[in-house]
């Protein structure tokens, strides 16, 4: 059964690819459901099986008037050979099947050529003789700056017939014999006939890249640089598409949105079916990539690319996706999401140029600092963690951590009903059950929680209200894991103003009846407002 969703998108469009240091040229990209297909120019031949040739022998006549009726570009001075650029309307070389703008011409009349200069070019073709005979071969990557159309419906333009010289990056089309006023057509019969064989330029798969898991990137690997309206999409497997150039902002941002909403999709999809082998307290909530800032970068490295799950009561930090059960004992790191703490920067708390960014202060305190490329993909996240942390502590109700107080070992329970309750170690036996008479010394609802400030290191101070006589009740306890504590109390504050959110409520009633964590609602290509309950 095939897989689609509302926020689907597909997408044709033509743009600049650019790989490594080479010059940028001309592809077609093709966003579908789960692909993106890059597609370059190539000459084929269609007549019985297709075949592809990287070399092709045309002869052609000069005509008395109109003589070839082609122009040409480049040279060796660009490090490729003189390329075909127009092919005029009144020769009608096109028809032939043999000759196609973007071929490079080889060799003339068998000398090899591959390595003049342009002027050199024109005037090998001025020297030719009534009958050319040309070695072709179609450039799929021709240089964008020689600025070469992408079909044969051209009109061939002439330079200054005054002149004797010709420029490399525009038409020579003088030593050709061509006359602007020729209103006469090249027979048929000027051009060779090739029993069965007829060529095509098309557009061919030059690369596929599977949509699901794979990442988008604006920036520079490793930098904080962002590329101007370009972008790359790496596939699971490594594979990636090159530079992506588009000539406006908006047309990059459209493209982003639309590669970002399918693989969210997918990804959605993928998470449902990994889901039905999970129990519901350890299902997958989130999982996507992220760009993680080092602790000790050096210039050329900032950045690395890390995968990020959200599954259960824990967040999973992974250098790639994980595929099978085995994959999730090996994360690079887990954390417990209600021992962690999570912010969304803002533009006076980034560190770099990189804008859509988030930090997680792990329970010892230590930070890291994340990024992604888009500012939904940012939301999509912070609604993830948020939904994670509030069925992590809807699911244990409670939390108890060791500490000291006044130089005596103490428990202190976060309880998601009652509050806080503070008592002897030695009477508890765990989070759920108790036995006795316990020693309690003290209980606060929530709504007592006045204030509180710490040392950094192992000290909290809470400010209570006293119900009755409205006074303010310090207490003072000492803990070994400060920050999980820290943590722990901020997400059971969360859980319980989300609680108060209607919003939020309506959304866990529709993932309680499908057994599944929902994130449904938000992609990129949605206005979804931020949610209110994070505190």
């Amino acid at each position: 059964m095939d897989f689609k969703t509302s926020n689907e998108e597909t997408k044709t469009g033509i743009y600049l690819l650019q790989e490594g240091n080479e010059e940028p040229f001309n592809i077609r990209l093709h966003l579908a459901k789960d692909i993106l297909t890059i597609q370059e120019q190539d000459v084929i031949c269609v007549s019985g099986e297709p075949f592809y040739s990287s070399e092709r022998i045309v002869t052609i006549r000069r005509q008395t008037i109109g003589g070839f009726g082609l122009s040409i570009k480049g040279g060796a001075e660009h490090k490729i050979p003189v390329v075909i650029s127009k092919i005029s309307k009144e020769q009608k070389a096109e028809l032939s099947g043999l000759l196609f703008i973007g071929d490079g011409i080889l060799q003339i009349n068998g000398i090899n050529v591959r390595s003049y200069r342009h002027e050199e070019v024109v005037q090998v073709l001025r020297n030719a003789g009534e009958e050319v005979t040309l070695t072709v071969s179609f450039l799929k990557k021709t240089p964008a700056f020689l600025k070469l159309p992408l079909c044969e419906d051209c009109t061939c333009i002439p330079s200054d017939q005054s002149s004797g010289t010709s420029s490399p990056l525009c038409d020579s089309g003088l030593h050709l014999n061509y006359h602007p006023n020729n209103t006469d057509t090249l027979s048929c019969s000027s051009w060779p006939t090739s029993p069965g064989l007829r060529w095509e330029k098309r557009w061919v798969d030059l690369r596929l890249i599977p949509l699901l898991h794979s990442r988008l990137s604006q920036h520079v690997p490793g930098s904080d640089v962002c590329r101007k309206n370009a972008f790359q999409v790496i596939a699971v497997d490594g594979v990636c598409s090159g530079v992506i150039q588009c000539p406006a902002a908006e047309d990059c941002l459209d493209w982003l949105q639309a590669i970002s909403s399918n693989i969210s999709g997918l990804t959605k999809h993928n998470v449902k079916k990994i889901n039905r082998n999970f129990p519901v307290n350890q299902q997958i909530i989130y999982m996507g990539w992220v760009d993680e800032k080092e602790q000790d970068s050096v210039q050329d490295r900032m950045y690395t690319p890390k995968f990020l799950a959200l599954r259960g009561s824990s967040l999973f930090k992974f250098s790639a996706p994980p595929v099978t059960t085995w994959d999730w004992t090996r994360a690079e790191k887990s954390f417990t999401v209600y021992e962690i703490m999570n912010k969304v920067l803002k533009d006076n708390d980034l560190l770099d140029k990189r804008k859509h960014c988030f930090s997680v202060q792990t329970e010892s305190g230590e930070d890291m600092f994340f990024s992604v490329e888009l500012e939904c993909e940012l939301l999509i996240w912070e609604k993830a963690f948020q939904m994670a942390t509030f069925l992590e502590v809807e699911r244990i109700q409670c939390k108890t951590y060791a500490c000291i107080m006044e130089s005596h070992l103490m428990g202190l329970t976060i309880d998601f009903s009652m509050g806080f309750v503070c008592f002897d170690a030695a009477s508890k036996v765990s989070d759920h059950f108790f036995i006795g008479t316990i020693a309690v010394l003290w209980r606060y609802k929530f709504s007592q929680l006045k204030g509180s400030s710490d040392d950094g290191k192992s000290k909290i101070k809470f400010l209570f209200q006293n119900q009755d006589s409205k006074a303010i009740e310090a207490k003072e306890l000492e803990f070994s894991n400060l920050f999980a504590v820290l943590h722990c109390i901020h997400a059971f504050f969360a859980a319980k103003v989300a609680c108060l959110d209607p919003m939020f409520v309506e959304s866990q009633g529709s993932a309680t009846t499908t057994g599944i964590p929902s994130l449904t609602g938000i992609s990129c290509n949605s206005q979804t407002s931020k949610l209110k309950y994070a505190t």
